[in-house]
């Protein structure tokens, strides 16, 4: 395999955790479509290839592309299926070669993503180990927010303990420490968040805002449950795309308070044109 170009150097954003439902597929889209508006050269690589909701996504995006006059933008994607080795070292050996090969084919994009699996394996963890930005996407409830840590009451009071997942990225960290590479910068975006000022809302803030600070992860608001989404899969289109006279669907207020959810995220993160590149 010919040597990657060191000199250049994609900046690398994994999205994931090890539940699903919980939005990675829709987030990955949204920052991939967002970053291609403004003029990035992105590839993608689907680690949850079994699944494959991202490369659903983007093969409806590719038809809705060549049957429409609209200029849709597509990044290059691929998709990795999991070694069927029965030997765990020869399996780990092909995961690890088919990804440095993707990640070759891709390596003069500007931004490579990464789609993970909602479970642990050694492609997932792989993947982790190269992010320079991870985003975690957490439905806004106690039974997720144990993808980050599990949450116990003894003798009133609260004892958090880190979950595998959390662990996982705290490895991650320290390898990259040892290795002097750039540390790993983790968001973690609340989904589903209700418009409700409910108490429920509230508590689960709190031990986030604790959790992000002995976590060390940066803490911002994703995306409401919304329609929409379900509504634009089977055309490949994201929020972003709605101003194209093909898309098909009448802006409402309901979109627009959308749409300024996901360039909250993206100013939140640092993906957008002014600051993607620092």
């Amino acid at each position: 395999m010919t040597e990657k170009n060191e000199q250049h150097r994609p900046r690398i954003v994994v999205v994931g955790n090890e539940k699903g439902g919980s939005g990675k597929s829709t987030t990955t889209m949204h920052l991939v479509v967002s970053l291609l508006k403004d003029g990035y050269k992105v590839g993608t690589i689907d680690l949850d290839a079994r699944q494959g909701t991202l490369s659903r996504y983007l093969e409806n995006r590719s038809r809705f592309a060549e049957n429409s006059k609209d200029q849709i933008l597509l990044p290059e994607n691929r998709r990795l299926y999991r070694s069927e080795a029965v030997n765990k070292a020869v399996s780990e050996e092909e995961d690890k070669d088919n990804l440095e090969l993707a990640m070759h084919e891709l390596w003069d994009r500007d931004f490579i993503v990464f789609d993970t699996p909602g479970s642990d394996n050694y492609l997932s963890r792989l993947g982790h180990s190269y992010a320079d930005i991870l985003i975690t996407p957490l439905n806004d409830s106690f039974l997720d927010m144990d993808m980050l840590a599990k949450v116990e009451i003894e003798e009133k009071e609260l004892k958090l303990t880190p979950s595998t997942y959390s662990q996982m990225v705290w490895e991650q960290r320290q390898q990259r420490a040892i290795l002097k590479k750039r540390p790993i910068d983790w968001v973690v975006m609340r989904n589903r968040l209700s418009h409700i000022d409910a108490k429920n809302k509230r508590d689960i803030g709190v031990l986030l805002e604790h959790l992000s600070k002995r976590l060390q992860f940066r803490l911002t608001p994703g995306f409401g449950e919304r329609v929409i989404f379900r509504e634009l899969f089977p055309k490949g289109l994201t929020l972003l795309d709605l101003d194209s006279p093909g898309a098909g669907i009448s802006m409402s207020m309901s979109h627009v308070a959308a749409r300024q959810e996901v360039r909250a995220l993206l100013n939140a993160i640092g993906l957008t044109k002014k600051n993607a590149a620092t």
